[in-house]
């Protein structure tokens, strides 16, 4: 099974609900989980409004609880996907040898726009393109 693992800035939004849409997408094909640079809602729910955002395309966010990204999930996931490039950036720069060739982005060639401060319609936005990009990480051949 190939192990994925999604991050963004503080867990707390874009990566929970990638993993989600991965996981539900991926069913027996992928092991997904999601974490954040940052530790600054760790053990907290997910954002309200991308809760309900999730809702809306049949998926449950509720359970998740943000935690910061460690060296030992580096290790763990066969593929890790940045929400965006400054995300990615870090990622580079606090990965060893052996992660470097893990990592992309999550949509490929550009950002998931972070929807933090903005109305619901944008996080709605922002989950619809998530959902529709898993396409692009499920069934594709294993690194």
């Amino acid at each position: 099974m190939h192990k994925v693992l999604t991050v963004c800035l503080g867990n707390y939004c874009r990566s929970p609900f990638a993993a989600l849409a991965l996981a539900k997408r991926g069913a027996g094909e992928l092991e997904v989980r999601s974490a954040g640079l940052i530790g600054k809602w760790e053990g907290e729910p997910a954002n309200d409004s991308m809760i309900v955002a999730a809702r809306r395309l049949g998926l449950d966010l509720t359970g998740h609880r943000a935690q910061q990204l460690t060296r030992e999930m580096l290790g763990w996931a066969d593929s890790v996907l940045a929400m965006d490039a400054s995300v990615l950036e870090v990622l580079r720069e606090i990965s060893d040898d052996d992660v470097q060739p893990k990592l992309g982005l999550y949509l490929g060639d550009r950002d998931v726009p972070d929807p933090i401060g903005k109305d619901q319609e944008t996080f709605n936005s922002c989950a619809i393109l998530i959902e529709a990009a898993t396409t692009l990480h499920v069934g594709q051949p294993q690194q």
